[in-house]
């Protein structure tokens, strides 16, 4: 015999009507009439499987250049070649990488590619470091200002 065994006298609807009545007791007898509230500020925001805030601000970071692959659940972004206007004798490759589901420096790393024209293909060059590092830091700066704008309402 089932717990619910004694629900099956009653017609359906008042059997609901029991169980609901119940649970809706239950949860006015645990506590005062406010409501908990989300802390957005928490280092974890992971509503898509890597932090939010640091994917959202890679997104906007790298949107300039033609996205090849978008992988919120592993936390990789990789763009295609993009060739400023201004300098169309060079073109770069990105790939963001989140590491972790909190939003810190070291759950971030962007790695570049750089070619150059020559004749009638292109040849890699390297990429200086300071560039990767001004990337990482302008989506940084992003994401804890989306993550302030979302505490802050």
């Amino acid at each position: 015999m089932t717990a619910f065994a004694s629900f099956d006298r009653f017609p359906r609807n008042a059997a609901r009507a029991v169980v609901l009545t119940a649970a809706l007791a239950s949860l006015a007898a645990c506590g005062g009439r406010e409501r908990p509230t989300a802390d957005l500020a928490a280092a974890q925001v992971t509503t898509i499987g890597v932090n939010s805030y640091l994917w959202r601000a890679a997104l906007e970071t790298v949107s300039f250049a033609p996205l090849l692959q978008a992988d919120s659940a592993g936390g990789v972004i990789v763009t295609d070649w993009y060739a400023n206007p201004g300098n169309p004798g060079e073109r770069v490759k990105l790939t963001v990488s989140i590491l972790d589901q909190d939003l810190r420096a070291d759950a971030l790393r962007v790695a570049a590619s750089r070619q150059v024209a020559q004749g009638s293909g292109w040849v890699d060059a390297p990429v200086q470091a300071a560039t990767v590092q001004k990337l990482e830091d302008i989506i940084l700066t992003k994401a804890r200002e989306l993550r302030r704008k979302a505490v802050t309402g």
